[in-house]
């Protein structure tokens, strides 16, 4: 097995369509047999066994489970890959997948798991105990630190094997909300992944799960085909025999292959605001999710005056977020309360709101001494973050302050900070529901130290980034699940006090389907589609 290098660059920003744009990386693994989604696809009506759909971000990204963040790849690897648990796309409940139940106490400190009887790779061999204990290896990896080892490096010691068909968690102290997580966790063949080069192979493409879709082809900046596998026995087979992904970024192009009696498409995600009503119009079924889904502002606190936290602050306070919410996202939007979307179990207004107002924000500015005050805002050239940085600069304007907007590609943008250039302030969309819920994913996706957003920030060793730290672990290990929640309150305060990374709105994210052909669709709150549990109408 070749070695790889630790996921120390753009860790949730290299390989992620979770920011909403797609990245100019180019996959290196040729298909086999389908054409660019232009002449490959087959029209909706035309098979009644496929089902082709629109997502609005590049599958041009890692297809590599344990290493990332690729709305379009993780949307696909719940339908090709399992986990010894799974969890429903809305409730984020766990189930049994390739393990055959959901440990009874999951307050326990070890977790057993049967594999499910006759459960095949898409190659035809079958799972077995080495393939879920040389996955955990790769995962909680100190030296590889691959993008989900914080999701588990905490509070899971060990994955040991007890047979072939069982093997046993070993976890550093009480954890329910691991079970969820362990979705995350793709089980990936030994014998296919610890082959040399493998890793970059699965970076490019290649799939081997064995789940009830299997990968037929793969067109980066196209299109991915998936077939249904024959040996599936799991919870939740395939429904359709094949499924036509098709990756269009384009928000007019999306719209145009779902729209019209002779749509291509019979669902896509991320629909634009402002077509909602169009497509309602012409007989689809248009949803929103709402959940983490957000615009946040990221400050460079090396750069004066942004190590002040009166500055950061200022400038929150200067956005008039409700016209932002009216004007460029139509209504669908609410202004950041907390970190956390209000929708959150775990959710509570924080101690500081940043509410609209610019004489307090002058105030801010004047008591920490700071005049004549320009910004470069560096920004996503996704559509909607677009749509809203006028309100920002206007904003921002009105209190004193010029403002320069600067939208690039995703890529740029965070190639300029991988390279540590400099910046001032960058507007992005982020959204960790992809991976799950609980307010501690969630944080350390950000707050993580050693992670990238800190190393971007350059906030990670002050004082202030070392209280966070130490009362997010504070906090993961409380067994009370009181304690828990207050101790999570304690750190959502200080993350909304100090305005380094934070949200300034949380958005609904729409998708668009044919409920003429597809029934038990459902929106979801974070990028991709599901269709588990979908069937035709």
């Amino acid at each position: 097995m070749v070695k790889q290098t630790g996921f120390d660059r753009r860790s949730f920003l290299k390989y992620s369509g979770a920011l909403g744009a797609a990245a100019t990386i180019t996959g290196g693994l040729s298909a086999c047999s389908s054409g660019p989604a232009s002449t490959g696809a087959v029209g909706a009506g035309a098979d009644t066994g496929l089902v082709t759909a629109v997502i609005g971000y590049g599958n041009n990204q890692s297809w590599d489970p344990t290493m990332t963040a690729s709305a379009f790849t993780m949307a696909a690897m719940q339908h090709v890959y399992e986990g010894l648990l799974d969890t429903d796309p809305i409730t984020r409940q766990p189930y049994a997948a390739l393990g055959t139940e959901v440990p009874a106490d999951l307050n326990a400190t070890s977790w057993k798991f049967t594999l499910r009887d006759g459960a095949k790779w898409h190659d035809g061999r079958p799972v077995t105990a080495d393939d879920v204990v040389f996955t955990f290896q790769r995962i909680l990896d100190p030296k590889l630190k691959v993008l989900t080892y914080n999701f588990f490096a905490a509070w899971l010691k060990e994955v040991k094997k007890v047979d072939d068909k069982s093997v046993e968690l070993v976890l550093n102290f009480p954890f329910p909300d691991g079970a969820p997580r362990l979705t995350i966790a793709k089980i990936m063949p030994k014998h296919v992944f610890s082959q040399t080069g493998a890793w970059d192979l699965a970076k490019n493409g290649k799939a081997v799960g064995s789940g009830p879709y299997k990968q037929v082809s793969h067109q980066p900046k196209s299109n991915t085909t998936f077939e249904a596998f024959a040996d599936y026995n799991g919870p939740r087979p395939a429904a359709f025999k094949k499924m036509n992904w098709l990756s269009i970024v384009d928000s007019s192009a999306r719209v145009a292959k779902i729209s019209g009696g002779s749509a291509e498409a019979q669902i896509s995600d991320n629909i634009p605001y402002a077509n909602i009503e169009q497509l309602k119009s012409s007989g689809l079924t248009v949803e929103g999710g709402k959940g983490m889904n957000h615009l946040f502002l990221m400050f460079n606190t090396a750069t004066k005056p942004f190590d002040d936290v009166r500055v950061r602050q200022a400038l929150f306070t200067a956005i008039d977020t409700q016209k932002m919410i009216e004007v460029a996202l139509k209504g669908r939007g609410k202004a950041s309360t907390s970190f956390l979307n209000e929708e959150n179990p775990a959710y509570a207004k924080a101690k500081t709101v940043y509410g609209y107002d610019p004489a307090k924000a002058k105030a801010l500015l004047a008591e920490a001494g700071v005049t004549n005050l320009s910004i470069n805002l560096l920004a996503v050239n996704v559509s909607w973050i677009v749509d809203c940085l006028p309100t920002i600069a206007a904003s921002w304007n009105a209190i004193g302050v010029k403002t320069t907007l600067e939208p690039q590609d995703t890529a740029a943008v965070f190639t300029k900070m991988d390279q540590n250039a400099d910046y001032q302030v960058v507007a992005a969309a982020s959204n960790p529901n992809q991976f799950g819920a609980d307010a501690d994913l969630i944080l350390r996706y950000n707050y993580t130290q050693g992670g990238s957003w800190m190393k971007y920030t350059r906030w990670e060793n002050s004082a202030g980034a070392k209280v966070i730290f130490a009362k997010m672990d504070e906090a993961v290990r409380a067994t009370d699940a009181d304690a828990r929640l207050k101790l999570t309150h304690e750190y959502l305060d200080l993350v909304a006090e100090q305005a380094v990374l934070y949200p300034v709105v949380h958005t609904e994210l729409m998708t668009a389907w044919d409920g003429k052909k597809l029934s038990g669709i459902k929106a979801l709150p974070y990028p991709g589609i599901n269709v588990l549990q979908a069937k035709r109408a």
